[in-house]
């Protein structure tokens, strides 16, 4: 089961943070189609938040396809995003990195910068390739949050 976490310093709206933590989960492995997200109101109680702005989450998440709301029963996970387990040994690489970086005096903003900055580097690059490889077709597309 997923536990949300609100950093309400982020600037970022609360039920977005919930959206993005669960799809976050989703990509990792850590919710399957058939678990079940927390009910509304363990939520409010973890977090301190409306039980409104829980419920948008929900249905944002419901409008996407990702989960479906089964009456009496609560929100169910109806599919998955990506392939990446938590276990991967990609993100063993990235969390000794991230060590590195910690040890090297970076803070979190710094971090996700450059983590950022790499990335969109990165896949700048692997898009023009695949559209040089394709011509006349349009670039892949990630999952827009």
């Amino acid at each position: 089961m997923v536990e949300y976490r609100i950093d309400r310093r982020s600037g970022v709206a609360t039920y977005v943070q919930i959206v993005q933590q669960t799809k976050q989960a989703l990509r990792l492995g850590l919710l399957e189609p058939g678990d079940k997200l927390p009910a509304a109101r363990e939520v409010v109680e973890a977090t301190a938040i409306n039980p409104n702005t829980v419920l948008k989450a929900y249905r944002e998440l419901e409008r996407e396809g990702l989960v479906e709301a089964r009456r009496g029963l609560g929100t169910f996970v109806k599919r998955s995003l990506g392939t990446t387990s938590a276990d991967s040994p990609l993100r063993a690489e990235l969390d000794t990195w991230a060590s590195r970086a910690r040890e090297a005096g970076l803070q979190r903003d710094d971090v996700a910068a450059l983590f950022t900055a790499v990335l969109d580097e990165r896949f700048a690059v692997l898009d023009e390739q695949f559209t040089a490889e394709r011509p006349g077709t349009a670039h892949p597309k990630g999952d827009q949050e």
